[in-house]
């Protein structure tokens, strides 16, 4: 290994630390993962579903999360409701339509009821097929909980659980950082419901 590249990957690694002790001591962050966390559980208390929702790195972490809640996290257990929004024929059926904006609220619109979770992640804080499908979520009586790397206070207004962890200059330590959270969140349901699994 080459003293420039140890360079490189030890300033990437340190950047991921200190976005992540910065998290650690974000008091509010903190309140506000546990918040999201118990919406959570009040959700599948309630036998309703949680949507997820994302762009580009975004849209993989949420189809991730919902995968982890209907199939398997850590241990065998029974199955959560739960589902991302990223069917391809509905995506560019409504984006080809409709327009982009609306490729998440329309599927909250056929699918979400009263008492259903929208979990949305923007890394940015500004992408407006989130705004749109949270504004549309909070219209029909659904929890909403926003993951974001920036405040953004159209999000905060339309959410629940407004869970904001700043990564630095660009989206990839965000994303790092919501990673972690959705892992924490599934984490405290399967501790509530699955308490046997972490004896």
């Amino acid at each position: 290994m080459t003293v420039e590249n140890r360079q490189h990957i030890f300033a990437s690694l340190h950047e991921a630390k200190v976005a992540l002790d910065n998290l650690l001591a974000n008091e509010e962050a903190l309140a506000s993962i546990e918040q999201a966390a118990r919406l959570l559980v009040t959700v599948f208390e309630n036998e309703g579903r949680v949507y997820s929702c994302g762009n580009g790195g975004s849209m993989c972490d949420a189809m991730h999360f919902a995968e982890e809640l209907t199939g398997r996290y850590r241990k065998d257990r029974p199955a959560l409701a739960a589902m991302a929004i990223s069917d391809a024929g509905h995506l560019s059926c409504v984006s080809n339509d409709m327009g982009y904006e609306q490729v998440f609220s329309r599927f909250i619109e056929a699918h979400g009821r009263a008492g259903d979770c929208l979990l949305a992640l923007s890394t940015s804080g500004t992408s407006k097929n989130v705004i749109r499908a949270a504004e549309v979520a909070q219209a029909r009586g659904m929890h909403v909980i926003i993951l974001s790397g920036r405040p953004s206070e159209v999000l905060e207004k339309l959410s629940n659980a407004y869970i904001c962890t700043p990564g630095g200059q660009f989206a990839d330590r965000v994303q790092e950082l919501h990673i972690k959270v959705l892992h924490i969140l599934i984490e405290m349901v399967e501790r509530h419901f699955f308490s046997h699994n972490y004896a």
